[in-house]
């Protein structure tokens, strides 16, 4: 009833939204063929190296991936899944033309012999993959145009697996470390040094002395271009108007329900009489009443006080059979509730049973009609009544319940709502020792209770749910809203419109092309790609449709592809420009060439470290400092350094010994270690620097 009522509210607004569908439909067959112009992007996902990713067939594929998806998958997760697949193939098809590889008849072979090993199918009587078993099934599915095809794809699949993994293979092989590499990963990890070292931590400086201009900033990302590159981004800030039920609509729908309460008379056109038709304090069909009047249809079950929501079981668990709680407000709905019955029953329950399915049954593999089964059921239930003992033999010989038939076909205590309904039903409802027959979607049971515990008042509920609607009134004089908000907003400042109104603006940063969600909103590509659109510019504003309303959002900011923004960059690239200011300045303070004259100059002491490797190069009471360690590594013992700029401050250094590690008669476990850290992320550091130096052109935004 409540969506009769949303159409009958709605009816302008569903006529134009029918009109807008009915033109998307065809314009989305114009682009379907091509669109009005002959641009690719409309024809063409993507082009890698010249390689065009035909739409019809990407889409096709999106749509096979997103049958594998769960419904709560992500927006674009399947087209994005299918465009880095694509990606892959066409770059590695490159490199297996480049490097002249195929499959052999052999490798083949040798592939469909391992992944089909484990299929029944194909393994002789010993349970050995049998080629002769593979041959006799390919010739006898040729006959089958669909399995024929299911099958050469399959035998695509594992020749681009192999080509793949031979690829990857020559990758790894040339990777390999040799005992050289082993030898210099010995020394680095065990030649140790003593030094003597003065050190001027960068602290010495306050940050207030060194400050650091924007155009500094921009001039060093000028020239590490390749570390502050971005893809397209904006920015935008927005309000959301919600469509929710005004007070005065909130007290229509009071009304309304309390109607249903009581009895009423309408006038029958078939009998041209006057009918009274009972209201829900004195209805006979409880369940039919609450399937007519409600958005939620009548549940039979028995509640305990813990299964009735927490806002309301208190006053409902202690109501008597009979009375009526509400109208009560839950969500976005206005309900009623009768308590129809009251009773005893436990909390948890012990049974054993025997099941006799219909079909096929996994005891004693014979396949049994609905009445057979019945039949079954009851013999056995007639013997067990004068004999309980065989029941545990009976449930070995004849159960198929395979979860109880391990603990001769016991339950132990479970809760009401665990069981299926008929079942449940009996072991809560009848007394211990009670024993029968239970028909259930599985089959036939011959249930024994054994044991109940707890038992308190449960109780049975009618509710009747009706969702509290935005009348026409207010579904206007939102829209209404929403225009004259988006009308001033477009005159004046946003932020300080929206406070005018009565409304909080919302930023989001830093949204993506091929984004979808918009933090406090959703999903909504619509606002994404109008804030991409090339005639869209800083400071424009617009109006959109929602799920709960209108969301009127304004762009504030549009950065291309190309570099990040001052703001942007500012807080990585200070600290680095800060640190070169301060290594600067406390240079300029320093006097005296020897480590001592150092110190002295800068009102430091000498300080020893012993024991220091390469790859652990921590300077205590300085920190961790790989590159001012390295040039110690590279004096002789006596020698000194000269004012170094580390991580942490300015370092003067002399060496006081180098202790080599003893020489090893073979460094095949070091060159092992290296190997180790390499092989696992080959593939993917193969893959991603062939991506990085392909010529790729992404359209997916026209598509998503």
């Amino acid at each position: 009833m409540a969506v009769l009522n949303k159409i009958r509210q709605r009816s302008v607004f569903l006529i134009i939204i029918i009109a807008l569908a009915l033109f998307s439909f065809v314009l989305a067959d114009v682009l379907r063929n091509g669109g009005f112009s002959s641009d690719k992007s409309v024809s063409t996902v993507a082009t890698v190296n010249g390689v065009e990713l035909d739409r019809v067939d990407f889409m096709n594929k999106v749509e096979a991936q997103q049958k594998q998806l769960p419904a709560t998958a992500p927006p674009g997760q399947a087209l994005n899944a299918v465009y880095d697949r694509e990606v892959k193939r066409v770059l590695l098809e490159e490199q297996y033309e480049t490097l002249g590889l195929t499959v052999q008849e052999d490798q083949l072979n040798d592939a469909l012999s391992t992944y089909l090993s484990g299929n029944p199918t194909f393994q002789n009587e010993a349970g050995q993959f049998s080629q002769a078993k593979l041959d006799e099934y390919v010739a006898s599915i040729r006959t089958n145009r669909q399995a024929s095809q299911q099958w050469d794809d399959y035998i695509k699949s594992t020749k681009t697996a192999v080509l793949e993994e031979t690829y990857f293979n020559l990758v790894t092989a040339g990777l390999v470390s040799t005992l050289a590499d082993g030898e210099q990963e010995y020394r680095y990890q065990n030649d140790k040094i003593n030094l003597e070292y003065a050190f001027v931590p960068f602290t010495k400086i306050a940050d207030e002395e060194v400050p650091v201009s924007d155009s500094e900033i921009e001039a060093y990302i000028k020239s590490h271009q390749k570390e502050y590159e971005v893809a397209p981004q904006v920015d935008i800030q927005y309000i959301s108007i919600s469509e929710a039920a005004s007070q005065q609509d909130i007290e229509d729908a009071e009304l309304k329900i309390e109607k249903l309460l009581n009895e009423r008379v309408e006038f029958n056109e078939l009998t041209k009489q006057n009918d009274t038709i009972a209201g829900f304090r004195n209805t006979a069909d409880i369940a039919g009443f609450v399937n007519a009047n409600s958005e939620n249809p009548y549940q039979d079950r028995w509640m305990f006080k813990k299964d009735i929501p927490a806002s309301i079981k208190d006053t409902i668990y202690n109501l008597e059979v009979g009375e009526i709680y509400g109208p009560y407000k839950v969500d976005n709905t206005l309900n009623l509730s009768k308590v129809v019955a009251a009773r005893q029953l436990p909390d948890s329950a012990k049974v054993r049973h025997i099941l006799i399915p219909i079909g096929l049954s996994q005891a004693d593999s014979i396949t049994r009609t609905k009445e057979q089964a019945k039949v079954t059921a009851d013999s056995l239930y007639n013997i067990l009544k004068g004999n309980k003992g065989k029941f545990t033999g009976f449930v070995k010989d004849m159960s198929s319940d395979i979860a109880s038939v391990g603990n001769d076909g016991v339950y132990d205590y479970f809760p009401y709502n665990q069981m299926v309904p008929a079942f449940r039903d009996f072991s809560f409802e009848k007394n211990v020792g009670d024993m029968g027959v239970v028909e259930t979607r599985f089959g036939y049971h011959i249930v024994d209770v054994l044991g109940q515990k707890d038992k308190q008042r449960v109780i049975k509920v009618a509710t009747i749910t009706q969702d509290i609607e935005a009348s026409e009134q207010t579904l206007n004089t939102v829209f209404s809203e929403a225009t004259t908000f988006e009308l001033d907003a477009q005159k004046g400042d946003f932020i300080e419109v929206a406070k005018a109104a009565g409304y909080s603006a919302k930023p989001v940063n830093k949204i993506g092309e091929l984004d979808a969600t918009i933090p406090g909103v959703g999903n909504n590509r619509a606002i994404v790609k109008w804030a991409f659109e090339e005639e869209t510019e800083v400071g424009d504003i617009k109006r959109f449709s929602v799920s709960d309303g209108y969301v009127v959002a304004q762009l504030t900011r549009k950065n291309p592809k190309g570099l990040m923004s001052i703001a942007e960059a500012s807080p990585r690239i200070t600290p680095i420009l800060r640190k070169e200011k301060k290594a600067a300045k406390i240079k300029e303070t320093i006097t005296g060439t020897t480590l001592q004259e150092v110190a002295a100059s800068q009102g430091v002491t000498v300080q020893t470290a012993t024991a220091v490797t390469m790859a652990a190069p921590t300077i205590p009471g300085a920190g961790n400092e790989p590159a001012v360690v390295g040039v110690a590594f590279g004096k002789k013992a006596g020698e000194e350094t000269d004012v170094l700029v580390g991580e942490n401050g300015v370092y003067k250094l002399r060496v006081l010994a180098l202790n080599p590690a003893p020489a090893l008669e073979n460094y095949a476990a070091f060159a092992n270690q290296l190997n180790a850290q390499v092989t696992p992320t080959v593939n993917t550091n193969v893959y991603n620097a062939l991506k990085e130096a392909a010529e790729i052109e992404d359209n997916r935004k026209n598509f998503f």
